[in-house]
């Protein structure tokens, strides 16, 4: 009889002798499987969650110690969670080793410092570590916080100090990151979202009303047809890619579009190579082919995308510029990129799609540049491949044929990055398979929790649930952002549920300030920070780099790794009067002081900066909420005590806010207010719990809210908390963190920590965890079906109206009584209700995707218009292009990536990743190395205008010479993930490479397409 552990363990109940198992017929097949009984027998099982990416893997961890008061429970095996609905067991090499990295000899024990000019660490107290850390940050706010500007308007902004979030901490640490954050007025911070997929969220947002993956992993196995591009989820999202082999098992074909052969293309139907920097010329091509060849889903376009809008007669587009660029500025007015309004305010609309301004006609004309040959020429990818992927996309234009698109930062890190993304929603919309079980546009978030840290505004300009943090000019007063940030319905009858923001924002600033925010003080709203400009990292890098940030605070981050131009990042840490740094483990970012030859050579004694390094605890020390790639919120379980004396990042946080606000207290300083008001009810005010914060994150009643249907009856009563969004109210009777998370902890209890698997219909599991918004797991739903409301393919129901009301295996993304004759349209989150294939005026590079060319171009020119080479719109500094390089000197394209066996910068820490992966590498094309006289194993050098790193090459047939535009463009593979914080040998931090540029939108640096030279190193 085969028996997994799990039931052989409930079935001897872990203790019943074998001699009697066997004679119950339970007799494991083989000794090994006895020998792993007895090691967990006396085990205690823990559930949790994987901290790499975005898949949310379940975990079962087991410790021992059985909970005396003197035995210390130790995590002794970690392995799959079979129940999990995504990952059914499984692990990749980073989760398989997570027992490594919570044993690794490089986790933090306690605080240490290091003094101006030292070589050592010094171990100090947590009293020390806090009292010194408090007074740094209450000086350097004192002295720099800009209470008002030059026009009287307050605006409690401290730019000096910067901070940066943790990618995979629990939502609860993240938000009380905020609360502490913007109490302070810091604005200077980020996550690590900036650095990934910061532009997913502006492009998706752009055009469907939300910026995150619009279906889920399970749901991959639903489509017929996959391209993936820009992204490569068999290395970096192997246990999700499952979904999509599932698909193929099922019939579906997979085709890969990528500069590298990459392990998604080993088990694709189709591989096609593309230059790096190229994507918008193919996707560009992809929708010219499917309008020539009529692959359109008409009645979807028609009825549920914006194709019919008129547009504006001031916009255009001529030689590589859209209307209204001003060149003095190098920025774009966007006033003429919007439609054509009536009197009423509604958007003007032609049905017939004849206008010759509506956006059909001008989307069609603006790509019809784009011809095969034009595609084949600027991107090197062969034409009959580029033909392929057409005919795979354009077939799902048939109402019962969908297809998907998986991608991740080899579409966001480029300056195009949100326009890229935008490229391929316009397809989806083409094709009709955005809403639809098996469709959508699905972005692979990198980190655990990075998704769960946008959504909690963790973002220089950013507030919880996607709401705006005030601008001094366009935001003033409250009255100014509610009417500023409140859309008007463009159509009648539309939903426009960001209608709702006032309400949304007023519960937030009742959760900020509590008893303090009333009516007659704009409910706080003065207290909480105005920026004047975006303070993302690479304007906190420039601003530091001109000597104007003293300290940073670095929480979960490895910015020396993350960052481009690490050189430029290390010498800009250099001039920082103090920095503190939170992790569970050691990084270069903490020890950028510290000499390590050619691989970070400094000079130790003249850097005067004050380090403070804090022990904070891992995935497995603590109780919490993260959110997965696919927007669900799974709580996990604390299974040990840290080592040492490392803390939650919850006390650590704590911990200095109570002491700066002591200091407030006691000496005054400036503007002391928002500090001073901020609300702290938490039972122990040093150590607020996970359960406290994710119950604020949800949300509550500060009042009884009546029915408006019933006076006599209430929806909630005071101190209740509220079942979702729909209860919130403007008139402060509510309170909530994060309005999108409503529902996650209901009065019914802790909604992310279910585990009911039960399918409802399309591998939908809507009692596993919650999801936002709503418990919702496809967004966009209501555009499964066509406007009658009948659904587009009957095989793949997933919601339908039943004569009274929408209903199906998910929640709907709809008004749930709305008719389908009442006019409302599926994108309930944007004011006109309609997915934009022009996207009116909510980007500031272009409504309509085009190609520019990388800053570090290969080619030089950008055939397309030859006098607009890269985009206008870059937001570039001084010194960044200064260290700018050309193809003459640097003649071959870069371009980064990840490893299965590894995870950014962590797992070089961990013995079984180490080992798996143990010596940094590039890899080189056989012709660029027949040129070099290089061959495997042969030490080279890649340079670029900002440094340079040593590797080992692997010379591979992974990697093609592309022809592009009648040259031949050599590209090189560089992962990213060696240091020399780690178990394994050192490395080189491979984003000394990449150049201090980001994308137009978002500023997510330009990782993927940059120029290098790459060098044999002669008798290494």
């Amino acid at each position: 009889m085969q028996l997994s552990r799990r039931q052989f363990m409930k079935a001897t109940a872990g203790g019943i002798a074998a001699s009697s198992v066997a004679a119950l017929g339970f007799l494991p097949a083989t000794a090994l499987a006895e020998v792993r009984q007895f090691k967990l027998a006396r085990a205690k099982e823990i559930r949790n969650t994987c901290p790499y990416c975005s898949v949310g893997c379940g975990l079962l961890m087991y410790s021992l110690g059985d909970g005396a008061k003197n035995a210390k429970a130790e995590i002794v095996h970690i392995e799959g969670d079979p129940d999990h609905p995504v990952s059914r067991g499984s692990l990749c090499p980073k989760g398989a080793g997570l027992l490594d990295f919570i044993h690794s000899p490089n986790r933090l024990k306690s605080p240490e410092v290091r003094e101006a000019g030292s070589s050592e660490w010094k171990r100090i107290s947590w009293h020390e570590a806090v009292s010194r850390i408090a007074r740094h940050m209450k000086d350097d706010r004192d002295a720099n916080i800009v209470v008002r500007n030059d026009q009287g308007v307050t605006v409690n902004r401290w730019v000096s100090t910067a901070m940066l979030t943790a990618s995979a901490s629990s939502n609860e640490t993240g938000i009380l990151t905020q609360k502490f954050m913007r109490s302070l007025g810091i604005v200077g911070t980020d996550a690590q979202a900036r650095v990934c997929h910061g532009p997913t969220v502006s492009a998706l947002a752009s055009t469907f009303g939300r910026g995150a993956m619009t279906n889920t992993w399970v749901d991959i196995s639903n489509a017929d047809f996959i391209l993936v591009m820009g992204g490569n989820p068999a290395e970096a999202h192997p246990v999700g890619f499952k979904w999509a082999i599932e698909a193929k098992k099922r019939g579906a074909r997979i085709v890969v579009v990528d500069p590298r052969f990459n392990r998604s293309a080993a088990v694709a139907d189709e591989y096609v190579p593309i230059r790096a920097g190229s994507d918008i010329v193919f996707l560009g091509g992809v929708i010219n082919w499917l309008i020539a060849n009529d692959k359109i889903q008409w009645e979807y376009v028609k009825a549920f995308t914006n194709a019919s809008y008129i547009v504006d007669e001031g916009f255009g587009f001529e030689d590589g510029l859209f209307s209204g660029f001003d060149p003095a500025k190098g920025q774009y007015d966007r006033k003429s990129w919007n439609y054509e309004f009536d009197k009423a305010g509604n958007a003007r609309t032609d049905p017939a799609l004849q206008h010759p301004r509506c956006v059909w006609n001008l989307m069609k004309a603006h790509y019809a540049r784009y011809t095969p040959d034009v595609v084949a020429d600027l991107t090197g990818s062969p034409k009959d491949g580029f033909l392929t992927v057409c005919r795979y996309l354009g077939a799902t234009s048939a109402r019962d044929k969908v297809g998907t698109i998986l991608y991740a930062l080899g579409w966001t890190q480029h300056t195009v990055g949100a326009q890229n993304i935008r490229t391929m929603a316009m397809i989806q919309l083409l094709l009709g398979n955005i809403g639809m079980p098996g469709g959508g546009v699905n972005a692979l978030r990198g980190h655990s929790n990075i998704q769960g840290l946008s959504d909690l505004g963790l973002l220089s300009t950013s507030l919880p649930g996607y709401l705006t943090l005030p601008n001094e000019k366009a935001h003033p007063t409250l009255a100014d952002y509610l009417a500023r940030t409140t859309p008007k319905a463009q159509q009648p009858g539309q939903l426009n549920f960001w209608s709702n923001t006032p309400k949304f924002f007023v519960s937030l600033m009742k959760w900020f300030w509590g008893d303090n925010a009333t009516r007659d003080n704009d409910w706080g709203y003065d207290w909480i920070p105005k920026w004047d400009k975006m303070y993302d990292v690479l304007q906190v890098m420039d601003l530091m780099h001109n000597g104007k940030v003293n300290g940073l605070i670095v929480q979960g981050f490895n910015p020396l790794t993350s960052f481009p131009d690490a050189r430029k990042t290390a010498a800009c840490f250099s001039k920082l009067k103090y920095m503190v740094v939170i992790d569970p483990i050691a990084t270069e970012t903490a020890s950028f002081w510290r000499n390590h030859g050619e691989i970070n050579d400094v000079d130790t004694a003249a850097i005067k900066t004050e380090v403070f390094r804090l022990p904070s605890t891992c995935f497995a020390e603590e109780d919490g909420a993260i959110v997965n790639s696919a927007r669900w919120l799974q709580w996990h379980y604390k299974g040990a005590n840290p080592p040492g004396e490392a803390k939650t990042d919850q006390e650590i946080i704590a911990e200095l806010f109570v002491a700066l606000r002591d200091l407030y207290r006691r000496d005054g300083g400036t503007a002391p207010e928002p500090i001073l008001n901020l609300s702290w009810p938490y039972r122990n005010p040093l150590e607020p719990t996970p359960e406290e914060l994710a119950k604020e994150l949800n949300g509550r009643a500060l009042a009884d809210i009546p029915d408006p249907k019933d006076p006599t009856k209430f929806l909630a009563r005071k101190g209740e908390q509220l079942p979702g969004f729909a209860l919130m109210q403007d008139d402060g009777s509510t309170l909530s963190a994060c309005w999108i998370f409503a529902g996650c902890w209901t009065q019914a209890g802790n909604q992310m920590a279910r585990r009911d698997n039960s399918d409802s219909g399309l591998g939908n599991t809507p009692g596993w965890a919650w999801a936002w918004p709503a418990n919702r797991r496809i967004i966009y739903n209501r555009a499964s079906c066509d406007p009658s409301g009948k659904p587009w393919d009957p095989k793949r129901t997933l919601i339908a109206w039943t004569g009274e009301r929408w209903a199906g295996a998910d929640v709907p993304d709809f008004k749930i009584d709305a008719a389908p004759s009442s006019g409302m349209n599926p994108f309930i989150m944007n004011p006109e209700g309609v997915g934009r294939l022009f996207a009116t005026d909510k980007l500031v590079d272009g409504p309509f995707p085009e190609h520019y060319e990388p800053m570090e171009s290969p080619l030089g020119t950008n055939p397309l218009h030859p006098k607009v080479v890269t985009s206008p719109a870059v937001r570039i500094f001084p010194a960044d292009k200064a260290r700018l390089g050309t193809h003459d000197q640097f003649p071959y394209v870069g371009t980064t990536y990840r490893l299965t066996e590894h995870f950014q910068f962590w797992t070089k820490s961990v013995a079984l990743n180490a080992i798996a992966q143990p010596e940094q590498f590039v890899e080189i094309g056989e012709t660029l190395a027949a040129e070099k006289g290089i061959r495997t194993g042969d030490t080279v050098k890649v340079s670029s205008r900002r440094g340079f790193i040593k590797a080992k090459a692997v010379v591979t047939k992974r990697v093609k010479a592309l022809t592009v535009s009648g040259k031949t463009i050599h590209q090189v593979g560089i992962p990213l993930h060696w240091g020399w914080e780690t178990v394994a040998r050192k490395g080189y931090l491979s984003n000394t490479l990449p150049p201090a540029v980001g994308d137009c939108n978002t500023q997510t640096p330009e990782y993927k397409a940059f120029l290098v030279n790459v060098e044999k190193i002669v008798g290494a």
